[in-house]
């Protein structure tokens, strides 16, 4: 007992001893950890992370048991293994420094959206997406959120107008000369229309995933954007997020979840790991 009291104290000690710099510290290495592990289950490398952590256990034991060739072996592995990962994952690392060189950093600067207008979006995007799925004409719509999609909207033609039903249909109308584009919607009005999107490099994708889905996930990949999609053959509703497509959605899912995503979030409700882990695991995600 004296034992475990005298453990407690130590501990409680230490936690009371830590500086500002200490948790900020701690903070950087759990966003690292945090970071690492959805980058494995985003990229489906979970068999490279299992080699990889069999190899560390390999060299512990071999520097424990004094080894020395079988731990020098094992070190040059790691040395040329780092090249090696860097070679096979260059399209996601690629991806991600993407999204970190177009990360908003003055987005207070920008326009202020309020609530209400978002509100307006969104059934207005409801509202055309549910007749452009009735007629089966194909849609793709990416919503801007943190990260900037100026590239995409300069491949595209500049419009700045609101978002209406009317306005969306028109541009995806199957003789429209914007239709084959995506419309990007930035600060709650339609910015560019006819815009090319980059293509999903995901090779676990389904086979009967059509340009439009591929190009949808791949700028969901490269951006914090939330792209909708509408199958022209089987006007099926889908939205694709964070490189994950959630298909077949029915008007009511499809409204709430454009609502949960774009709608400014509560103060209590949280945007930290915590609330995104929650939502992570709360999504019924379909590749």
């Amino acid at each position: 007992m004296s034992d475990f009291v005298k453990s407690v104290t130590d501990n409680l000690r230490l936690i009371l001893s830590m500086s500002l710099s200490d948790v900020l510290d701690v903070l950087l290495v759990a966003v690292a950890i945090y970071a690492a592990i959805s980058f494995i289950r985003r990229t489906n490398s979970v068999r490279v992370a299992q080699g990889i952590l069999l190899l560390l256990v390999a060299l512990a034991l071999s520097s424990a048991l004094r080894l020395t060739l079988t731990s020098f072996i094992l070190r040059q592995v790691f040395e040329i293994g780092v090249l090696a990962v860097i070679v096979l994952f260059q399209p996601e690392i690629r991806r991600a420094l993407e999204r970190v060189g177009s990360y908003r950093l003055f987005s207070l600067f920008g326009r202020d959206v309020g609530g209400e207008a978002l509100v307006r979006v969104i059934r207005q995007t409801v509202y055309a997406c549910e007749d452009m799925s009735q007629s089966r004409t194909g849609a793709l719509i990416v919503f801007e959120r943190t990260n900037r999609l100026n590239d995409a909207m300069a491949s595209g033609t500049q419009i700045d107008a609101l978002v209406s039903a009317e306005l969306l249909k028109n541009i995806f109308f199957h003789n429209s000369p914007l239709h084959d584009g995506a419309v990007i919607v930035k600060e709650g009005r339609v910015a560019a229309a006819g815009c090319m999107l980059p293509l999903s490099e995901n090779a676990n994708l389904s086979r009967d995933l059509g340009m439009r889905h591929r190009a949808g996930i791949g700028m969901s990949e490269r951006s914090d954007a939330l792209v909708v999609i509408v199958s022209e053959e089987t006007g099926a509703i889908s939205v694709a997020e964070d490189g994950l497509l959630k298909r077949h959605l029915t008007r009511d899912t499809f409204e709430e979840l454009l609502r949960q995503e774009l709608l400014p979030r509560e103060k209590d409700e949280g945007k930290g790991l915590l609330a995104r882990l929650k939502r992570t695991k709360g999504s019924g995600d379909a590749r």
